[in-house]
């Protein structure tokens, strides 16, 4: 048992290692090569739900949902206005929800967003499962320089039911998420031999302690309590995505990255200062990884459940009267109202995501007609469980077919997530709890 972490890492990786490099598409090749345009997946995460206004205070036109239609088509309400130039590119989702949600703690429902996994119960060997993310990255690593880019607001991991990542691993543990503008490009746009042989070395260290560690005793999970032992997995996880970042850089090394226009990022930007102009450049960092061809999966976790980290003061830098978590409570009209308004920012940014992805071009089409968009949050208001608020833009290379407010029902997310899947060329057979993909739905394809 002593090995055992050891020889998971050591497999995992060999997967990683043992992969063909496989070139970018590009016009040299040949038609026949190019016509196939990279397909990417980008998840969005916003916590505490969005503003669902009670009927008794007159503001349904404050509703994230659509409230209403006019000639067969859905109305934006206020808080998503910024998105209607895009309504040929979006849909949105109704009645979807997690099985497993609704028996959870509703704190957790970031932790299995993209899982879907039984967090509620305890008798598991592991917390969580791999997330939707992920397993594209697995499927679309061999093709980029860096396999997923993981970003949140506040870093790190956070913790169980607080979490500071949206994305897990094939182990279900969680991967750290970055923040910094500086650190997210130095990564994607500054890596060299040097660097690398820097980094090889600092990882070479860590790696060399932790296995001296797991070696020294043959009883040491055991005389670890569960808190330790999360902390070493999580651990173990940051290593291993440093190793398999690193082993993947190496292999393209020798090929030069696409020249772009860097100038108008503010890499100084903190997540302290102005919430606009930090959201601006990371999903700027997004979109230049996207067209560089430097990943083709992401997860950005906008804000935390629960009033934790610095997102939770953001509606108060915007002039509103609440924390974002209290105002996820509201039951007043004022309250509410302002809820809505911090969704009408929040909207402002997405469509400034959408607006950047559909700039670039690609061999076949924008970036935003080869990148399905999920954008979302793991519960409805006031931490309800059913109904999560779900959209999904982009993709129209991939068969999606928009301009819809979808609702079959009561629906299971994970076959939303089996409908991403198939709509990327993957041709799984399930997702986590899936029991089949989307009927006549957005999907054409899946």
């Amino acid at each position: 048992m002593h090995n055992s972490a050891k020889i998971q890492r050591r497999a995992v990786l060999q997967g990683v290692a043992g992969l063909a490099l496989a070139l970018p598409p590009l016009e040299a090749m040949g038609r026949g090569v190019t016509d196939n345009s990279p397909k990417r997946f980008c998840a969005i995460y916003t916590a505490n739900g969005m503003s669902l206004p009670k009927t008794e205070h007159g503001i349904d036109q404050w509703s994230w949902f659509p409230a209403k239609e006019e000639s067969g088509e859905f109305v934006f309400g206020e808080s998503t206005l910024p998105l209607k130039a895009f309504r040929e590119h979006l849909s949105f989702m109704g009645g979807l929800y997690h099985e497993n949600g609704v028996k959870a703690d509703p704190h957790t429902c970031s932790d299995m967003w993209l899982t879907g996994a039984p967090l509620h119960d305890s008798t598991r060997e592991t917390y969580n499962t791999v997330g939707i993310d992920q397993v594209i990255a697995q499927h679309t690593k061999q093709y980029c320089r860096q396999p997923s880019l993981v970003l949140s607001i506040d870093a790190g991991v956070g913790f169980l039911s607080r979490t500071g990542t949206i994305s897990y691993d094939l182990q279900g543990r969680p991967i750290p998420a970055e923040n910094s503008p500086r650190r997210v490009f130095d990564r994607l746009f500054k890596v060299d031999q040097n660097s690398m042989k820097a980094q090889r070395e600092k990882l070479r260290s860590k790696i060399k302690l932790v296995d001296a560690v797991l070696e020294s005793s043959q009883k040491f999970n055991q005389q670890l309590g569960a808190a330790d032992r999360r902390k070493m997995d999580q651990y173990l996880a940051s290593l291993n995505e440093i190793e398999s970042r690193l082993i993947a850089s190496e292999k393209w090394i020798d090929i030069p990255l696409k020249k772009q226009d860097h100038s108008h990022l503010n890499l100084d930007v903190k997540k302290e200062d102005d919430p606009r102009e930090y959201y601006r450049n990371m999903f700027d960092l997004i979109s230049l990884a996207f067209d560089a061809d430097i990943t083709r999966s992401v997860a950005f976790m906008l804000n935390r459940e629960d009033g934790m980290g610095i997102s939770d003061t953001f509606p108060l830098k915007l002039g509103l009267s609440r924390t974002h978590h209290q105002l996820s409570h509201a039951g007043d009209k004022a309250g509410q109202l302002d809820f809505a308004k911090y969704d009408l920012f929040l909207s402002e940014q997405i469509a400034g995501f959408m607006r950047r992805l559909q700039q670039y071009k690609d061999l076949n089409g924008t970036l935003l007609d080869n990148t399905l968009v999920l954008y979302g949050s793991g519960a409805s208001t006031t931490h309800w469980s059913k109904n999560l608020p779900t959209l999904v833009a982009g993709g129209a290379n991939m068969g999606l077919k928009h301009g819809q407010y979808w609702r079959q029902g009561e629906t299971r997310m994970a076959n939303l997530y089996l409908s991403i899947l198939r709509a990327m060329g993957i041709q799984a057979d399930s997702f986590a709890d899936s029991t089949g993909t989307l009927q006549n739905s957005i999907f054409s394809t899946a």
